[in-house]
């Protein structure tokens, strides 16, 4: 990977934006991913993102962009979670739920110049990101490209893009499925 993508700026940039504004904190390095809200010990809220991944670190942004006010005051944000070994129903749901945190991803990814690939994050259950979920991503991405992005997320992807990729916009044509794993 290219060295263009350092950790230590990802989190420099989103701190310096995002703790004066919205009391939150990126914060590297857990075996998993998680948030966690402010609390007596930390006066920031804290996105936890896993192994110093670059795209983890984008990933947890885009569940933080999509929680509400509310959600940003529980841990993990109050989401349900089911880990690695899912079932083909817990699958499906897992899909369902990721739609919109994904397409906030590859707009990330695609703001920073950064390669995206699906997660269908359930390694030990043997199943890629199904072709209906890929649509389903794709789908939301050129809906929020046309109808607007969250404010925390439009805010985000505009500091990747001043950072990564200055003087240029994104046009739908950066997301094609045959551009991304």
């Amino acid at each position: 990977m290219s060295s263009n993508f350092q950790i230590e700026t990802l989190i420099e940039l989103f701190n310096a934006n995002f703790i004066p504004s919205r009391n939150t904190e990126l914060v590297c390095c857990e075996p998993e991913p998680i948030y966690r809200p402010a609390d007596a010990s930390h006066p920031h809220h804290r996105i936890i993102f896993a192994h110093g991944f670059f795209a983890s670190a984008l990933h947890e942004i885009a569940h933080w962009c999509i929680a509400g006010p509310e959600r940003r005051l529980l841990e993990d944000f109050g989401y349900w979670y089911q880990p690695d070994g899912r079932s083909a129903e817990q699958q499906a749901e897992f899909e369902r739920v990721e739609i919109k945190p994904q397409a906030l991803e590859w707009i990330f990814s695609v703001s920073a110049g950064f390669p995206f690939v699906f997660s269908a994050d359930n390694l030990s259950g043997g199943v890629g990101a199904s072709k209906t979920f890929k649509t389903n991503v794709q789908r939301q991405v050129l809906a929020y490209l046309s109808d607007g992005l969250p404010e925390d997320a439009q805010a985000w992807s505009n500091i990747l893009l001043r950072h990564y990729r200055p003087d240029l916009t994104l046009q739908t044509s950066e997301f094609d499925l045959s551009r991304v794993g």
